[in-house]
């Protein structure tokens, strides 16, 4: 990690609470509009974390965009498996790219660093807004990001958390690494009555196994209900640990309130069913960026809706289906017999 001293009495155009890799986009975003950015982490790089390790065409655009190389494994598109049938589509507009969470943080903290990232290791506690600028991990400066997480500290400080209602469905992740050849060049999700699976290929000899379900879904009983993924991973080393994450649904009040901005999954979460949470994060970074840097904040809030109204509404669309064992299991068929319809909505997601 890059540390430089960072004097209290100097006054920085921005603070990014959180080095993840919303975090670090957002730096990066910030440098190449010229500001002078600190971004404080707690963890010791490169960080991991529970996450699907798929990047849509648009969130590997970003990257290429702002010059960060990362090695993954290309993937052309999203396949549902059923119990009984399948159904997969290819992205329009090029690929996506499977790639390890742990090789993703490591190529944006090297891109931050060769660009004047100043990298802090420390904790956001304790925020102070006095009109003009933000005080916070012993740093001053005009404006703050928050991307620190699902349980945003930043977010609850601010008074932006907003619990979660009783008829949004309580979801877990958790995931697994397995030493296999990738069998497809898609993202593959293998529906269950009450979760799924999400394999990802993300290098040449490794696969990335998340399951997404309710409370108290055990990952080897998850994967007991889906026959052909447990085919598949037959005879298969897991190379990593089991980690989680969750609950994923997330709420907040608002993006912004005075001079502190939310991006990422502190800026609420619906859920992971989609795949698209690095892609919009890395939009509302850029988003944040150009309001703040343009001196018009209130920007932010209507560029943050829009960027992200489609995955809102798709994900939530789909979440709401998916949570009764009705539609849920009619899901695939359905995608099986109108082919075209998901084909629209995997470049959607793209």
């Amino acid at each position: 990690m890059s540390v430089r001293a960072v004097g209290t009495t100097r006054t920085l155009d921005l603070i990014v609470a959180g080095g993840g890799p919303v975090g670090l986009v957002t730096a990066l975003e910030a440098r190449r509009r010229g500001l002078d950015v600190a971004v404080v982490e707690p963890r010791p790089s490169p960080v991991d974390k529970a996450c699907g390790e798929g990047l849509m065409p648009t969130a590997a655009g970003r990257l290429r965009a702002l010059g960060v190389a990362v090695h993954g494994r290309p993937f052309v598109g999203i396949r549902y498996v059923g119990l009984d049938r399948e159904v997969a589509a290819t992205f329009r507009h090029g690929p996506g790219l499977g790639v390890r969470r742990t090789a993703l943080h490591a190529a944006l903290a090297a891109a931050a660093d060769r660009t004047g990232v100043c990298r802090v290791e420390g904790r956001v506690r304790d925020v102070t807004d006095d009109g003009s600028a933000v005080a916070a991990a012993g740093m001053r400066a005009r404006w703050l990001v928050a991307a620190d997480g699902l349980h945003s500290t930043v977010r609850r400080q601010a008074g932006l958390d907003l619990p979660a209602t009783g008829r949004s469905p309580v979801r877990f992740g958790i995931r697994r690494h397995y030493a296999v050849r990738p069998w497809t060049d898609h993202v593959e999700v293998h529906w269950a009555p009450g979760h799924e699976a999400y394999v990802t290929p993300v290098a040449d000899e490794m696969v990335g196994v998340a399951v997404l379900g309710p409370p108290g879904t055990g990952f080897d009983e998850a994967l007991d209900a889906l026959p052909t993924l447990t085919a598949r991973l037959r005879g298969a080393s897991a190379v990593t640990e089991l980690r989680g994450a969750g609950p994923l649904r997330q709420n907040a009040r608002s993006v912004r309130k005075g001079r502190i901005l939310l991006v990422g999954d502190a800026a609420g979460y619906v859920d992971a069913l989609t795949g698209e949470g690095l892609s919009t994060g890395f939009t509302a970074a850029r988003e944040a960026v150009a309001a703040v840097a343009d001196d018009h904040p209130e920007r932010y809030t209507g560029a943050w809706s829009r960027a992200t109204r489609r995955h809102r509404l798709l994900t939530g669309t789909l979440l709401g289906l998916t949570a009764r064992p009705g539609p849920r299991g009619l899901l695939v068929p359905a995608a099986a017999r109108l082919p075209r319809v998901f084909g629209a909505a995997v470049d959607l997601l793209a």
